[in-house]
């Protein structure tokens, strides 16, 4: 059901500048944007509200549940902030255990994040070569196993309803309670010689890769990959001219990968390694030694999730949310996950017919939200003292993230932040818009989506802001020097 809310003089109560028949003047623009022929077989839920006073502007369908791909990322990093804090940091710690190298997982999402690292100016592999350092300045040139703690996780690595033929992409990667590198590694195809040649970063012998690709001179030219049922067997084929890549690819046993990238590189900075890698719980059988210890802060996830996408550290988020619940703070899990933020939905009043939630990063396509689902969520924490901090990790229009080549225009760029996702036949755009007129708080779902439905959710976002805008102009000064 559509409604429309015309504001008159109650409008100076509520605090809503917007005139009544500017409200109206929106309605019927995105209207005209959603009801195109082209647009037909697309099925929007829409809300649009007044940030300060909660007043709904625009709604169309907002309470029917469609598939939100990654504005699910919305719901989940909203729950962390609730759960978790804005002081939450994920601790990754490397001790000793007599002659034993451990290492305990938080189940951070970042380490060895590269767009983490270059933020702060961080090299390649600095972490094992703090490992190491830290080793050496003990008096340690050898150690015997290497043990991997990551049952602050579950052992579900990948979800059940996330197709199979996508788990070797990076936005489907499993989700550990060591994690590196985003669990993927970068491929790379070059003609050298007239043969072509695979190169992977970092360089492994963790994953074993097998070369059909076929170089060309003319013609088209691309490479994929795929897996062999055997784990991280990987197949990379195609066609190459110069050079294709890098792409990445997402391994599998993420904490495992990890230890023997350290053991590699204990072993290239002079530090013998003489026993195993062991995967198990260390549990309280020895006064650990720490070493060193790596943290996150919870911002950079939130950012690295709502302005990036990054589907990891969406579902690391949902799993520290269950596990920060569980008495030993272990094996979180998307079940527990699941049930905390459905608890913090219902919380705010929103209907349970209003919401499913089957993950964290929105992959999943048994995903349920509505557009009012988000907007109550955004407005929560539109009013909350942390909304700066969350503002802080959305895209902003025609400046970062994935909106940054969108609203480049004078009149948009920088006044729009908001979360959008994508997957097939489904697109999402949610958010706020800075205006004249105050702040908006939007969301726009779109089910049966095309390739032209993303020029729409743009055109209802502009139209908040021109139809806004016009309502109450700028003051110009019109005195004279």
């Amino acid at each position: 059901m559509k409604t429309y809310i015309k504001i008159f003089s109650l409008s100076i109560l509520l605090g809503v500048t917007i005139a009544g028949s500017a409200a109206a003047d929106l309605a019927k623009r995105i209207d005209a944007i959603v009801g195109q022929v082209s647009r037909s077989k697309v099925r929007f839920s829409i809300h649009i509200v007044k940030a300060d006073s909660g007043q709904t502007v625009y709604s169309l369908n907002s309470n029917t549940a469609l598939m939100p791909a990654s504005n699910m990322k919305i719901i989940v990093t909203a729950a962390a902030m609730k759960y978790l804090g804005a002081d939450y940091e994920y601790k990754t710690k490397v001790g000793l255990c007599g002659d034993n190298l451990v290492i305990i997982g938080s189940g951070d999402p970042l380490l060895g994040d590269k767009d983490t690292d270059d933020k702060y100016n961080r090299q390649v592999g600095w972490i094992f070569e703090n490992i190491a350092a830290a080793l050496k300045q003990n008096n340690r040139t050898i150690v015997n196993d290497i043990i991997i703690d990551g049952s602050v996780f579950d052992s579900q690595r990948t979800h059940p309803n996330w197709r199979k033929e996508e788990l070797n992409r990076w936005y489907a990667c499993e989700v550990s309670g060591l994690n590196f590198n985003d669990n993927c590694i970068e491929i790379t195809a070059k003609i050298i010689g007239g043969k072509a040649t695979i190169s992977i970063e970092p360089a492994t012998n963790y994953v074993e890769i097998t070369n059909k690709v076929v170089p060309v001179s003319k013609g088209r030219s691309a490479v994929g990959s795929y897996r062999q049922p055997e784990p991280n067997k990987i197949v990379v084929f195609g066609k190459c001219k110069n050079t294709e890549g890098p792409f990445d690819v997402a391994i599998e046993k993420p904490a495992e990968f990890f230890a023997l990238l350290l053991k590699e590189n204990l072993t290239r900075a002079g530090i013998k390694v003489n026993g195993q890698v062991i995967e198990k719980t260390q549990g309280e059988n020895c006064n650990l030694k720490i070493l060193a210890e790596f943290k996150t802060p919870i911002a950079d996830c939130l950012a690295r999730a709502n302005k990036n996408s990054l589907g990891l550290a969406a579902e690391a988020l949902l799993k520290t949310i269950a596990a920060d619940a569980s008495p030993d703070n272990k094996n979180g899990g998307w079940v527990k996950g699941r049930e905390m933020i459905s608890q913090y939905l219902l919380g705010l009043g929103i209907d349970k017919s209003e919401f499913y939630i089957d993950d964290g990063s929105g992959l999943s396509r048994e995903n349920r939200l509505t557009a009012n689902t988000i907007t109550k969520v955004l407005l929560d924490l539109y009013k909350s003292k942390n909304w700066q901090f969350y503002k802080d990790s959305l895209a902003v229009g025609g400046m970062d993230g994935t909106i940054g080549k969108y609203f480049e225009e004078g009149k948009y760029k920088g006044r729009i932040f908001g979360k959008t996702g994508y997957i097939s036949n489904v697109k999402s755009f949610s958010g706020l818009c800075s205006t004249n007129s105050g702040d908006y708080i939007f969301s726009i779902l779109a089910n049966g989506a095309d390739g032209q439905t993303r020029d729409v959710l743009n055109d209802i976002a502009k139209a908040i802001i021109d139809e806004s805008d016009t309502a109450n102009p700028p003051a110009v000064n019109k005195s004279k020097g």
